[in-house]
């Protein structure tokens, strides 16, 4: 069980919510939907003791900067993985023109990539999510899936290679 300080840490977390999220949502450049999660996660890290308040300035303060981190930290590793996805797909195009494959990568091919991911099927989504977004192994992914290995393989086979099939359609910029 966690020790909670002198004043009600949850009663502290509900004074601050609207705060908080409107925080949130300004940290996340106005998308709502990552302002949630990245609130989520702010308060998992309160309630699990992973951000402690040591009273060196009011709550409020102290709990803004830990969203304010928190944001940081999820836009970081979305970047990171979306990188990764970014350096196999490159690696599945073949060789290219150095200026060719970098100029405009990013910018120009987050909406295909985004579009072509939206078209797989949900368990190929799942299970491409899992592993390039959140670093599980085919085999994790499976558990929180709740499905054999086997299946779970297949329909990561197959997701990158639709994936590969659809982003190829996409007309060159």
């Amino acid at each position: 069980m966690l020790a909670l300080p002198a004043f009600d840490l949850r009663d502290e977390l509900h004074r601050t919510h609207s705060g908080a999220f409107a925080w949130a949502v300004h940290c996340c450049r106005g998308d709502r939907d990552e302002a949630e999660e990245v609130l989520h996660v702010a308060y998992a890290k309160v309630l699990e003791g992973r951000a402690r308040f040591e009273e060196r300035s009011t709550f409020r303060t102290w709990f803004f900067g830990v969203i304010r981190l928190t944001a940081h930290e999820q836009r970081r590793w979305r970047w990171l993985q979306f990188t990764r996805l970014e350096r196999w797909w490159q690696d599945t195009e073949g060789e290219r023109d150095d200026d060719d494959r970098h100029a405009h990568a990013e910018d120009e091919r987050i909406p295909a990539l985004r579009a072509a991911l939206g078209r797989l099927s949900r368990r190929q989504q799942e299970i491409l999510h899992l592993v390039f977004y959140e670093s599980l192994t085919i085999q994790d992914a499976a558990n929180v899936l709740a499905m054999p290995v086997g299946t779970a393989r297949t329909h990561y086979e197959r997701g990158k290679a639709r994936l590969r099939a659809l982003l190829a359609e996409e007309p060159t910029p």
